[in-house]
């Protein structure tokens, strides 16, 4: 084998190895965390060296209406929040509302909930706390497993501009696993083996604009 056949193996070797190191860290991204500034460049088409996309001043935003109707409340709302806060993306954040669906849910089923107390507001906090309160009281004990989020939706927005503050609710359906037992470890409820699905409409808000890029879940309803 030719040192020039070499060469080329070893380079293809390392470009395999840099594609797969970059789809595993791009891949693993999630959270409530500030979105990225969006890019601003659009590619050329093969024909004439055109840009296959252009964007236009005032037109229609695909990250407000690909989520909510055109015109409505909702993406009015959106539409404020951004005007507040630039870099603000709706996909980002409903990225960031499923893990925080996994993360809130898991830690109110296992009866821990100081975790997440800083993505919570006080009156959701305190419901929360009293519900464990009362499991434990009674002697019970909840072992349950997240299997993941099979719909999520984005239901309604609102936008508060005295205090810059905006409100976006979320419709969950999660699938998790859940077995309830009594202080003699005795199964009284669900199984280990049999998924069950939740459905839970929560509200978060944030300060738009604002140095704290956490939103805090202030509403929960079915």
């Amino acid at each position: 084998m030719s040192a020039a056949v070499i060469q080329l193996l070893v380079l293809a070797g390392i470009a395999i190895f840099l594609i797969l190191r970059l789809r595993s860290v791009l891949g693993t991204r999630e959270g409530f965390e500030k979105p990225p500034l969006p890019l601003n460049e659009s590619k050329a088409d093969r024909s004439g060296g055109r840009p296959d996309f252009e964007v236009i001043e005032g037109g229609v935003d695909h990250d407000i209406t690909d989520h909510v109707a055109e015109g409505s409340p909702a993406a009015e709302a959106l539409g404020q929040m951004k005007r507040v806060e630039p870099a603000f993306s709706v996909g980002e954040f409903l990225q960031g509302a499923r893990g925080a669906y996994e993360m809130i849910l898991m830690a109110f089923e296992h009866g821990d909930i100081d975790q997440v107390a800083p993505f919570l507001s006080p009156d959701v906090h305190d419901a929360f706390a009293d519900v464990i309160r009362q499991r434990e009281a009674e002697g019970l004990s909840v072992d349950a497993n997240f299997v993941g989020v099979r719909e999520l939706s984005l239901v309604g927005a609102e936008f508060d501009k005295a205090s810059d503050t905006g409100e976006i609710t979320v419709r969950f359906v999660g699938e998790l696993t859940s077995v309830v037992r009594n202080a003699a470890g005795e199964v009284i409820e669900g199984s280990a083996s049999e998924i069950k699905r939740q459905r839970d409409i929560w509200t978060f808000a944030r300060k738009m604009g604002g140095d704290d890029p956490n939103w805090q879940l202030v509403a929960t309803g079915e």
